[in-house]
C-alpha cells in the first residue's frame, strides 16, 4: 500500500536523490535559463553590433556601386550579394553560438550536469487525459502559474510606464538627422531592455531556492519508504549469505598462492585442507594462511607435496580449522592446544629428517571440542 503525500515527511535520502538524478529530476529554474538567455543575448548583441553593423554598412555600398563591368557581367551583382549573405549568416552564426552557451551555463548553473535520456524517453502514461488534468491541480503547477502570473503583471507595468514616459522622446526624434536618431532609439531600447531584464534578475533570485524547495518537497519520503530503502540498502539475508560465501571461496582460490610458505597442511583426508603457519617473531598465535575443500583441497596437498611441506591427516581438527579459522586470521584460542601438538610434531619431524633427532613416530591426534567440529554437530542434529 503506497504512501500518501500527508505521510511524507522525512527528508529524502542520498539514495534517492541520486536514483532522480540518474532519472534526470533535478531542481531546474526556468526563469534563471530565461533570464541568462535574454541577458546573455542582449549582451552579446550590444557587444557585436558595432561590428555587425559596420560590416553590413561597408558591404551594402559595395551592393551600390555600379560600374560599366557590373552592368556588362550580372554575376558580379550575384556574387557581391552572396558575400554579403556570408556576412549576415556568419554575424547570426556568431551571436547563436553565444547564446547556446549562455543557455547551457544557466541551465547547469542549478541542477549541474545530468547524463540521462529518461526525460525524453516516450511515457505513454503521459497521453492519459485524466492523469494530466490531476497534475493540473498540484502545489508545483499552482506555485508555477502564480509566478507566471507576477512576472506577467511586473513586465506589463514596467513596460507601460517606461513607454507612457518615454512617447515624447520618441516623437522627438523624427526632427533629429538619422544618424542621431537612430542612437538615441538604441539607447532608448537597450534602457528598456535593462529594465525588463531587471524584473527577471528579481524573479530568478526568488525562483531558484524555490525550484530547491520544491523538488526536496517532491523527494519526501515515508517511513514505510525508508525502511524498504533500509531493507534495500542491507540486501535480503538469504542473498547476503550468497555473497559472503561467494567471497569467502574467492579469498580461498586467492589463498592457493601462499600455500609454499605453511608449515604444514591438515587434511580430512579427501574433503578439506588446510594450510598453517606460524612464526614465534612475528605471530601471536598460528595462523590459517590458506584452505579449501574438494578439488581446492587436493590442490592445496599437491602444492604443499610440491614444496616438501608435511601433510597430516588430522580429520577433526581439519574440520574444525576449516569451520572456525579464516584466512590470514590466527585461530580460534579453543584449538590452541591441538594445533601446538601438531606443531610440536611437525618440528620433531623436520629435526629428524636433518637428522637432529629421532623420528617422532606416529602423528598425534589432537582432542578437539565437539562444538567446533561441524561433523559432530551434524551426526549430534540428527539424533534423536
Amino acid at each position: 500500500m503506497e504512501s500518501s503525500s500527508q505521510d511524507k515527511n522525512l527528508p529524502a535520502s542520498e539514495r534517492k536523490l541520486q536514483k532522480a538524478r540518474d532519472d534526470g529530476q533535478v531542481a531546474r529554474s526556468r526563469d534563471l535559463s530565461h533570464l541568462a538567455v535574454l541577458g546573455g543575448g542582449a549582451a552579446a548583441l550590444l557587444a557585436l553590433a558595432p561590428m555587425m553593423l559596420g560590416q553590413l554598412k561597408t558591404h551594402m555600398g559595395l551592393q551600390l556601386l555600379f560600374d560599366a563591368q557590373a552592368l556588362k557581367d550580372p554575376q558580379i551583382m550575384i556574387n557581391r550579394l552572396g558575400v554579403m549573405v556570408g556576412v549576415g549568416l556568419a554575424g547570426a552564426a556568431a551571436l547563436a553560438a553565444v547564446v547556446s552557451v549562455i543557455a547551457i551555463l544557466g541551465a547547469l548553473a542549478t541542477g549541474g550536469w545530468v547524463a540521462s535520456v529518461k526525460p525524453i524517453t516516450p511515457d505513454f502514461s503521459r497521453l492519459n487525459p485524466l492523469t494530466g488534468l490531476g497534475n493540473m491541480f498540484t502545489k508545483d503547477k499552482a506555485t508555477e502559474v502564480g509566478k507566471m502570473v507576477f512576472i506577467a503583471f511586473m513586465l506589463l507595468l514596467v513596460g507601460f510606464n517606461y513607454l507612457q514616459t518615454g512617447l515624447d522622446t520618441l516623437g522627438s526624434l523624427v526632427l533629429q538627422p538619422s544618424a542621431q536618431s537612430i542612437s538615441h532609439l538604441a539607447d532608448w531600447l537597450t534602457i528598456g531592455m535593462a529594465q525588463m531584464l531587471v524584473v527577471l534578475l528579481v524573479v530568478a533570485t526568488i525562483d531558484v531556492p524555490l525550484q530547491s524547495y520544491l523538488h526536496k518537497s517532491r523527494m519526501k519520503m515515508s517511513h514505510q519508504e525508508m525502511k524498504q530503502e533500509t531493507k534495500e540498502s542491507d540486501g535480503n539475508p538469504q542473498m547476503k549469505g550468497r555473497l559472503r560465501q561467494r567471497q569467502r571461496d574467492i579469498a580461498q582460490g586467492n589463498s592457493i598462492s601462499a600455500v609454499p610458505k605453511a608449515d604444514f597442511v591438515l587434511m580430512n583426508p579427501t574433503h578439506y585442507a588446510v594450510a598453517i603457519q606460524y612464526d614465534d617473531k612475528t605471530m601471536h598465535a598460528p595462523r590459517v594462511i590458506s584452505k579449501g575443500a574438494d578439488l581446492l583441497a587436493f590442490k592445496i596437498r599437491d602444492i604443499a607435496k610440491e614444496n616438501a611441506i608435511p601433510v597430516l591427516q588430522s580429520p577433526m581438527l581439519a574440520r574444525a580449522l576449516y569451520a572456525n579459522a579464516e584466512i590470514n586470521q590466527d585461530i580460534p584460542t579453543s584449538l590452541y592446544t591441538a594445533v601446538a601438538q601438531v606443531l610440536a610434531y611437525i618440528y620433531r619431524l623436520k629435526a629428524a629428517m636433518r637428522g637432529e633427532g629421532p623420528s617422532p613416530g606416529e602423528a598425534p591426534t589432537p582432542f578437539v571440542p565437539p562444538e567446533l567440529d561441524p561433523l559432530s554437530k551434524v551426526i549430534a542434529a540428527e539424533t534423536p
